[in-house]
């Protein structure tokens, strides 16, 4: 029934849903989080983390719901038989639109620990949900143009040290750190502007990952490789909210993280640098040539059949 509902009603009464969601969950995760910021002791912190993230995991769990019921799609997810909800994970995916975290919420919610992004610092100021976000310690980078790293080198050290405590406080209760490591989101003319040698990826950027690793990989049980495509084209907001997202496909290997990367320092060792950016080239050759045999497959199935896509999806 709601399908059949014009597309801008569709898309602004399903916004409204996700807010009120948003609104509803926000009440005890402030509550808790304010708690913890009166009384911010280790013990403390040990008890009160674990009931924000089930908070945040319920509020993704009724914004999964939301999905299912406007998704006209079926969703080909490959890999997520075998994650456990237990542990810490890293998880690296590449980056097309911000419908890429709804992705990867509906797919791993309640199926590895939350995921923790990094996010910009501008973010905080998104009403709610950047205050939602500082409650769960996403911690937020500050981006700096090279002219302005030039004139004062120390700004280098900002993300580095605000990287830092997020491990730290990570290591207190099982959590998945999630990173893009493309940095921005793909479009065309970045693909361009960069003369990316990947066909359907910007090229990676290894400092967020390698200290991330450094500072917590210990903990790490292994590495989740994600792969996301679109075979209808990138989605915006506007376009899940009104039903019109296309077909998603989502590939995930999970992958060991190699012990010496796990105590070398990205920004002093040269030697460890170079043997980093080898490996992450051979991982993005990989996901590149994942998508592009996710793509060709979707491709194939779309034109055998009259329109109806015939995945078989994993239930989500």
């Amino acid at each position: 029934m709601i399908r059949v509902l014009p597309a801008f009603v569709l898309g602004t009464l399903s916004s409204i849903l996700l807010a009120l969601n948003t609104l509803f969950w926000s009440v005890p995760l402030f509550a808790l989080s304010a708690f913890k910021l009166l009384v911010p002791a280790t013990a403390v912190r040990r008890r009160i983390d674990p009931m924000l993230n089930w908070v945040a995991t319920c509020w993704i769990g009724c914004n999964n719901a939301w999905i299912g019921v406007l998704q006209r799609e079926p969703w080909n997810v490959e890999g997520a038989d075998n994650l456990r909800y237990a542990g810490w994970y890293l998880v690296n995916c590449n980056h097309r639109s911000w419908v890429d975290i709804f992705v990867l919420q509906r797919v791993l919610n309640r199926r590895i620990p939350l995921l923790k992004f990094f996010l910009k610092q501008q973010l905080i100021y998104v009403p709610v949900i950047g205050l939602a976000w500082w409650a769960l310690d996403f911690p937020f980078m500050r981006r700096h143009s090279k002219a302005a790293l030039r004139k004062h080198p120390e700004l280098r050290n900002q993300d580095r040290e605000t990287t830092r405590r997020a491990c730290a406080k990570f290591a207190h209760v099982p959590t998945s750190v999630m990173n893009f490591a493309e940095g921005t989101r793909y479009t065309p003319a970045k693909h361009r502007t960069q003369s990316s040698p990947y066909r359907h990826l910007l090229k990676p950027k290894a400092g967020a990952l390698a200290l991330t690793l450094n500072a917590m990989g210990e903990r790490f049980q292994s590495l989740l490789d994600i792969s996301i495509a679109y075979p209808d084209g990138t989605p915006s907001f506007w376009q899940l909210a009104c039903g019109q997202a296309g077909r998603v496909m989502v590939h995930i290997r999970e992958l060991p993280i190699p012990s010496d990367f796990c105590t070398h320092d990205y920004s002093t060792d040269a030697a460890f640098r170079s043997d980093f950016h080898r490996w992450l080239a051979q991982l993005w050759e990989e996901k590149d040539q994942q998508i592009e045999n996710m793509l060709a497959r979707a491709g194939q199935r779309r034109s055998v059949t009259t329109g109806a896509d015939v995945f078989s999806p994993d239930q989500i």
